[in-house]
């Protein structure tokens, strides 16, 4: 995968570094950790802009976010109570659960989205929440776009600080996906073994 990210940036430049960052909010194993620092080092080198890696990176993320908001959105918390009721042991919910994160997302929901950003994996399904919660456009893909800022001028600074030791970025957020990973399956886990039916049933 590394080399078609590098050729991807080489050949196409902002366009490519784009294309990358959107297909990476929509399918979360690609990684950005990959993507953005190479871009840095491009930058270091002169190919390309700092400021235009940054920006590019960032549009690209935000608009691949835009059909998982959409689509958590589109489904509606009135179907996800349905599921709830009748699947809920596998979704690991129910319909008060449903209804307390609700109301949480709602209330911290800027925050929520903008740290979900720094993490992998997290930042691609964060949306999903954010539509079901019906949480306003505005406000989403602001904090979106900020967290997304923050995280890519973090990589590209890193890329373009280390230079032509750029994949050293890999080697360390590397082990941070796996860690993220295992976490989220041990919590399913966890939820599968605890699950009760809401009060309402």
């Amino acid at each position: 995968m590394s080399d078609w990210i590098i050729r991807t940036i080489t050949d196409f430049g902002y366009s490519g570094i784009f294309l990358l960052m959107l297909l990476e909010s929509i399918f979360p194993p690609i990684p950005s950790e990959l993507i953005i620092p190479f871009a840095g080092f491009a930058a270091a080198r002169g190919e390309l802009d700092f400021l235009g890696v940054v920006i590019a990176a960032t549009s690209g993320a935000v608009v691949g976010m835009i059909p998982w908001y959409l689509a958590g959105r589109l489904f509606g918390l009135k179907r996800l109570r349905q599921l709830a009721d009748r699947f809920g042991r596998w979704l690991t919910l129910n319909g008060d659960q449903i209804d307390l994160a609700t109301a949480w997302f709602r209330r911290y929901g800027p925050a929520i989205v903008f740290f979900g950003r720094l993490l992998p994996i997290v930042r691609t399904l964060i949306s999903v929440p954010a539509g079901l919660a019906r949480m306003p456009a505005i406000l989403f893909f602001s904090a979106s776009a900020l967290g997304a800022l923050l995280w890519n001028g973090l990589l590209v600074s890193a890329g373009y600080l280390l230079n032509e030791h750029y994949e050293l970025v890999e080697v360390v957020l590397d082990p941070l996906t796996i860690v993220v990973l295992v976490a989220v399956l041990l919590l399913y886990v966890y939820r599968l073994i605890t699950w009760r039916p809401s009060r309402a049933r």
